[in-house]
């Protein structure tokens, strides 16, 4: 008889984690608690309750967490202008600790002994599951299916399925998808299928929020973001909440051919991978954030920042949200962001993201000072010349010492 008497399942009604659902019954005969997180992946979440049910499952937890998604993970990660390995907006990688958290807090609820989760075991999903689970309950029994079963492909998931009567949708389960692909109000990933070949170009057909920059308008789209401490808080002038700020900015950032990325990461456990990403919303947001902090930053603090941010993405990519340097960290950031206030004016045309404009009751950019004409002596120019040759003193020292650059 097994230990582990109830198990909370991130479960997302699919293939995988229904069969997931009765491999758990029939392995560990245990009581199942199913948790379907809706993070904005635009498919109907409700139809896991019938499924859950069919299968017995008697505690189901179904959940509108955009909002939550959005306000405690992905504006706090955009405070930081985080970006993985130069290119990566961690759309997969932010909605982890989430789903890690409510499985936590559900098994806390529920009593139950112990949580399991559908990624396989190649992948940076089950570290950011697991060490988001570990740190939030040290001693948590985690159940990995993929880790444990003999199933290795879909067909030997499907014929488990019918074999137990699992309720899916065969037709639909046996038209195997190209890619596999992840989804959530930041975005949309694309993998394996043709883009194992790394020489292969994307097809593009597979894109689903963006048209391509060819075919989007030939008239640019002007946009007016309006920042406090560093969030968006209004489009075009009008308040919005943090999920619907990132719902509208997909749309039009989708519509105008923008936040498409075709890339190759370094993923966590070793291996290299080739994903498609399509992040429209978080590709304005980060133009508009940089455009914003650029007025209202102190120069050390925005370049401190800079060289903060590629390990600050590191942490969220390898799945160290809930670890002491990340929140460290995050306190740092949102410290900087006290006085990023104001309205950044953008233009979006065929893919591109153009700053217009920026102003802030905040403002460093003194005209006075910066201005090319008269600026009535409010800087002194002869200040630059001790200024350069304080600098150059300890070069000018080296080379009187014979130290030569030029060979």
């Amino acid at each position: 008889m097994s230990a582990i008497k109830k198990v909370v399942l991130a479960y997302s009604g699919g293939l995988d984690t229904s069969v997931i659902v009765k491999w758990l019954q029939d392995h560990y005969q245990c009581e199942i608690v199913t948790f379907t997180a809706d993070l904005g992946q635009g498919e109907e979440v409700e139809p896991a309750r019938a499924k859950a049910e069919a299968m017995g499952v008697k505690e189901i937890y179904i959940e509108d967490l955009r909002e939550e998604f959005v306000r405690d993970f992905v504006f706090p990660m955009f405070r930081a202008n985080t970006v993985y390995e130069g290119e990566y907006l961690l759309g997969t990688s932010i909605a982890r600790p989430l789903i890690a958290k409510r499985l936590i807090e559900i098994a806390n609820e529920t009593g139950a002994d112990a949580i399991s989760h559908g990624a396989t075991g190649k992948g940076n999903d089950q570290v950011r599951f697991e060490l988001g689970a570990y740190a939030l309950k040290p001693g948590v029994k985690v159940i990995a299916p993929w880790r444990e079963w003999d199933l290795t492909s879909r067909e030997t998931l499907m014929a488990y399925a019918k074999e137990r009567n699992i309720p899916i949708d065969f037709n639909k389960a046996g038209k195997k998808s190209p890619y596999s692909m992840d989804a959530n109000l930041l975005h949309i990933s694309y993998e394996g299928g043709v883009l194992e070949d790394t020489w292969t170009e994307h097809e593009e057909d597979m894109w689903r929020w963006t048209v391509s920059p060819e075919k989007a308008p030939d008239t640019a789209t002007y946009l007016e973001l309006t920042y406090e401490r560093g969030d968006i808080v209004a489009i075009n002038g009008e308040r919005m909440s943090p999920a619907t700020v990132l719902t509208y900015l997909n749309k039009v950032g989708g519509e105008n051919g923008i936040g498409r990325l075709d890339l190759v990461e370094n993923r966590y456990v070793g291996m290299k991978s080739r994903g498609c990403y399509e992040t429209p919303g978080g590709t304005i947001m980060l133009k508009g954030h940089r455009a914003i902090e650029s007025i209202t930053l102190d120069r050390e603090v925005a370049h401190l920042k800079d060289e903060l941010m590629p390990k600050y993405a590191s942490l969220i990519y390898n799945g160290y949200w809930w670890s002491p340097e990340r929140l460290m960290l995050q306190t740092m950031i949102d410290a900087s962001q006290d006085n990023v206030n104001g309205i950044v004016r953008l233009k979006l045309y065929k893919g591109n993201v153009i700053v217009t404009g920026r102003k802030s009751d905040s403002s460093l950019f003194d005209t006075r000072i910066s201005t090319f004409e008269d600026d009535g002596g409010a800087y002194d120019q002869k200040d630059a010349e001790g200024f350069i040759k304080l600098n150059a003193l300890r070069m000018r020292i080296a080379a009187n010492n014979g130290r030569k650059l030029l060979k």
